[in-house]
């Protein structure tokens, strides 16, 4: 086995049919349930998504002052709620915050936040302690403990490229970009025997577990019920759906992650954001009709969220990198209200928002209440948040 096909079998495993040797179909199948009916699904807004922008305090006049080239007028935010509204291309979210399905927790960030994209993201992937550097994610050290052995759907990615948050000590993940696609199987039957070279076990394990993901995605797609509800044709609906599709299809997946990039508006901000936000909108409003139509909405959880936000004074056409920004929850009976304080634009931090909740105890939150799992074990020692489910 040369080094390219190690990598291959050892790296994402996306949308496609993949061949593998006989020996590592011939490895042993482990059955394992993850316990519970509940599942996350991630949207992570890669680039620093402007929260002051789609959460928008249009009542106080600093944000005017300080953004005169991109401020949203106080006529064109949508359902207005004590001195909050939102962005006018974020109907389905205003839709789904009235029917108390959303809520909203404001100031989100950590302390001594970093400008950088990719460390920002790895932060909200690893959850540190004290931003010490990581090789797994918090996702993949939950469901290392929580898997008793192996199990290869536990969580799934929707996207191009592996997601760190879900990297653990185990396969309990797989990247797929098109599930409908995703058939993994070997050109002979698998009663052969394994090799006995030990270096070879990590790779059996990976192997295994994209059989294992292909069969079981299969399933769970013939599984799964159609819906009348007909999503937009962009890339992030169309992962949505197929998430819906899995869902509907007792996957019995944990996590399900994907992303939505674009989001890093230094120059031409109202018109990309506005874009960037309406494709946010209809595929997760989408997704929303689809799970609550079939009585799914209560079990699935929704988490949108950037690795910051941006600087409250605009750059005459945009924003540059910055620090606090708004998370949004969807689903899982959360109690649809607005946590924590509007945004203090006359408290700033060398012309940044003040983070006032860290996302580590919104995490603590997720896993408490909708995983029954103590996030210290995780290594997060936050408290979770209250009054969110």
């Amino acid at each position: 086995m040369n080094r390219r096909q190690f990598l291959t079998l050892t790296g994402t495993f996306t949308g496609g049919t993949l061949l593998l040797p006989d020996f590592l179909h011939a490895f042993g199948s482990q059955k394992n349930l993850v316990i519970g009916e509940q599942c996350l699904v991630f949207v992570q807004l890669n680039g620093g998504n402007d929260g002051l922008n789609t959460f928008v305090p249009f009542e106080d006049a600093l944000y005017y002052d300080l953004r005169p080239k991109i401020a949203l007028s106080k006529e064109d935010v949508i359902s207005a709620t004590n001195g909050m509204a939102f962005h006018p291309a974020l109907k389905g979210f205003a839709t789904m915050q009235q029917n108390g399905d959303l809520s909203i927790i404001q100031n989100v960030g950590y302390p001594e936040p970093v400008r950088s994209h990719f460390r920002s993201q790895e932060i909200w992937q690893t959850a540190p302690t004290n931003q010490e550097f990581l090789n797994d994610g918090w996702l993949g050290r939950y469901l290392d403990l929580q898997c008793k052995e192996h199990q290869a759907t536990a969580g799934i990615n929707l996207d191009k490229i592996d997601n760190l948050a879900l990297k653990g000590m185990e396969p309990h993940t797989i990247t797929v970009k098109d599930p409908s696609r995703f058939n993994a199987k070997s050109k002979q039957e698998s009663d052969n025997k394994l090799s006995d070279n030990p270096q070879l076990d990590f790779v059996r394990k990976i192997a295994n577990s994209v059989i294992e993901s292909s069969v079981d995605i299969q399933n769970a797609l013939a599984k799964s019920t159609a819906s009348d509800v007909i999503y937009p044709k962009t890339e992030l609906a169309k992962n949505l759906e197929w998430i819906s599709k899995l869902i509907k299809g007792n996957l019995n997946s944990k996590v399900y992650y994907t992303s939505l990039g674009g989001f890093d508006t230094h120059d031409n901000q109202l018109a990309i954001h506005k874009n960037k936000l309406s494709d946010l909108n209809d595929a997760v409003y989408s997704f929303y009709q689809d799970l609550k139509k079939n009585q799914q909405l209560q079990n699935v959880t929704i988490v949108v969220f950037s690795e910051f936000g941006r600087r409250v004074k605009d750059n005459g056409r945009g924003t540059d990198h910055g620090t606090a920004a708004p998370m949004f929850i969807i689903g899982g009976n959360n109690r649809g209200k607005v946590i924590g304080k509007n945004p203090n634009l006359s408290d700033l931090n060398n012309g940044d928002l003040k983070h006032e909740v860290d996302f580590r105890s919104v995490y603590a939150s997720l896993l408490q209440s909708k995983l029954n799992f103590d996030a210290s074990k995780i290594g997060i020692k936050n408290k979770a948040i209250t009054g969110l489910f």
